[in-house]
């Protein structure tokens, strides 16, 4: 009798406890290439779905409703060899918001350097302390990427064990020569994104993400005001940056994220703040200028 009781235990809790972290969605567009079979990305998207939401990334416990949505959208420049592709790729993932049904996107970031083999039914195999394939270390270095935007969110800082995982497969993917990897090929590649967010002179960045997130958007249908107030914490970090590091793509990739969020947020509200949050934002990203015009019109 106890053993039967022990054994429906265990498996009741068998969901739960390995309740993988991520709820991801991949599309591949491979209408660029003149293919007679196009199952092959059918059958690539399963598999890169299957790699990110199958696996255990971190040791927390998520519950289902829990997981991060995030999504992957890929897009086939040219293949030119069999199995041997080169591809955009759009990664993003976003957070919900506290007593409502709005979702904030917390990434939002275009990688142009995705070169990758893929064989049909070919296991894909990562390993944390060794480069596999650049295919698993790519996709293995934004699901750490998600998951620490994810967690900065949610806590001061929290997001910095999968930064550094992140941070790990960077330097092991020195070896290859696929591109995406080093500093010198471009200022806005995976080596630049995990050196800013990794890099102590940025860390204010980071911690305003705490802010701006929990409190400021989680308490906006509370005291929209106090929650602006909050806000305008991370804007003001952000040009602070900006000025002194005019590449910097952690700034660039935020305001990705937030540009039509933040011209919502300060569309209303306290005349005062919003001017604040205009002078702020024209300086941070001066093209959008006419967009951020909205907040004080």
């Amino acid at each position: 009798m106890h053993k039967i009781i022990f054994i429906i235990f265990f498996l009741s809790i068998i969901p739960t406890a390995f309740s993988q972290e991520l709820d991801c969605s991949v599309t591949i567009n491979g209408e660029k290439i003149q293919f007679a079979d196009k199952r092959v990305f059918e059958e690539m998207r399963i598999a890169f779905e299957q790699f990110l939401n199958q696996q255990k990334w971190t040791s927390d416990v998520f519950e289902p409703h829990e997981r991060i949505k995030c999504s992957m959208s890929v897009i086939i420049d040219k293949s030119p060899s069999i199995g041997r592709y080169s591809a955009t790729v759009q990664i993003q993932s976003a957070r919900p918001v506290f007593n409502s049904s709005y979702e904030s996107i917390l990434l939002n970031f275009a990688d142009r350097d995705w070169e990758f083999e893929y064989i049909e039914s070919q296991p894909m195999n990562f390993s944390e302390n060794n480069f596999n394939t650049n295919l698993t270390s790519m996709l293995a270095f934004y699901a750490y990427i998600i998951l620490g935007f994810d967690y900065d969110s949610f806590g001061d800082l929290a997001g910095t064990p999968y930064f550094q995982k992140a941070l790990n497969i960077v330097n092991n993917s020195q070896q290859t020569n696929m591109p995406g990897w080093k500093s010198l090929e471009s200022n806005r590649n995976r080596y630049w994104l995990i050196e800013n967010l990794t890099n102590k002179r940025m860390e204010i960045i980071r911690k305003s993400m705490y802010t701006y997130h929990r409190k400021g958007l989680d308490i906006f249908y509370e005291d929209g005001d106090t929650a602006r107030k909050e806000i305008l914490t991370m804007l003001r970090n952000l040009h602070s940056i900006k000025r002194q590091y005019p590449t910097s793509i952690l700034v660039i990739s935020f305001m990705d994220a937030k540009n039509n969020e933040l011209i919502n947020i300060y569309s209303e509200g306290d005349i005062q703040l919003r001017r604040q949050a205009f002078n702020f934002l024209s300086e941070i990203n001066p093209s959008k200028r006419g967009d951020y015009s909205k907040i004080i019109n």
